[in-house]
């Protein structure tokens, strides 16, 4: 039940969106640095499995993109989401859907974890992309990068994906992490072997 990540942005300097872990979304009114105080908390474990990775605000839409992390192999820890939450009335996130998941009979018959990990969380700078708020890019782990249209927050739908073959000498894919550029070139990480990744997205 400890803090994992924290998110503090321009367009909210006052808040902190905060995951923490097992005890899910945080959001922090931090206006008074000596006086932090909790504005909400949504917590779905249970009687899903925790492990709040990160919570990204998309100010624009007044809405929340929330990853858990897979930390088990094989699916163990399974479902590892993305959730999606109404963030109008600050103080009381509602969930209004989860991003769909790569094909489960595939990827838990692979190697290394499967489920979410992180999103591009919109860093602020010139050489970060501000993106279009109704796309989401999403790392998930032996099941690649995927870049998924949020539109209708009710029924998300995955747009692309890019799954690489397994790094020679590697177990699994270790799909961690991905950067934005100002130009929509994504920079996606592998955490056990494979490096780095350099895309274009057509949609």
């Amino acid at each position: 039940h400890s803090l994992h990540n924290a998110n503090v942005y321009p367009d909210r300097p006052d808040r902190a969106y905060c995951a923490w872990k097992d005890s899910g979304v945080v959001t922090l009114d931090i206006s008074d640095k000596s006086n932090i105080s909790m504005l909400a908390n949504v917590n779905y474990a249970p009687p899903f499995p925790g492990f709040t990775h990160t919570v990204l605000p998309l100010f624009e839409r007044e809405m929340l993109v929330v990853t858990q992390e897979a930390v088990q192999q094989g699916g163990e820890d399974y479902p590892k989401l993305v959730w999606l939450m109404d963030n109008r009335v600050e103080t009381n996130p509602i969930i209004t859907s989860t991003l769909p998941m790569a094909d489960t009979e595939d990827f838990f018959n692979r190697p290394g974890r499967y489920g979410a990990h992180n999103v591009y969380e919109n860093q602020p700078g010139e050489t970060s992309m501000r993106i279009d708020e109704d796309l989401v890019f999403g790392t998930f782990f032996n099941a690649g990068i995927r870049v998924f249209n949020t539109k209708n927050a009710f029924q998300p739908e995955e747009v692309a994906y890019f799954v690489p073959e397994i790094p020679e000498g590697a177990d699994a894919n270790g799909i961690n992490d991905i950067h934005v550029d100002e130009n929509g070139i994504m920079y996606v990480v592998d955490r056990i072997k494979g490096g780095m990744y350099i895309l274009e997205l057509h949609i």
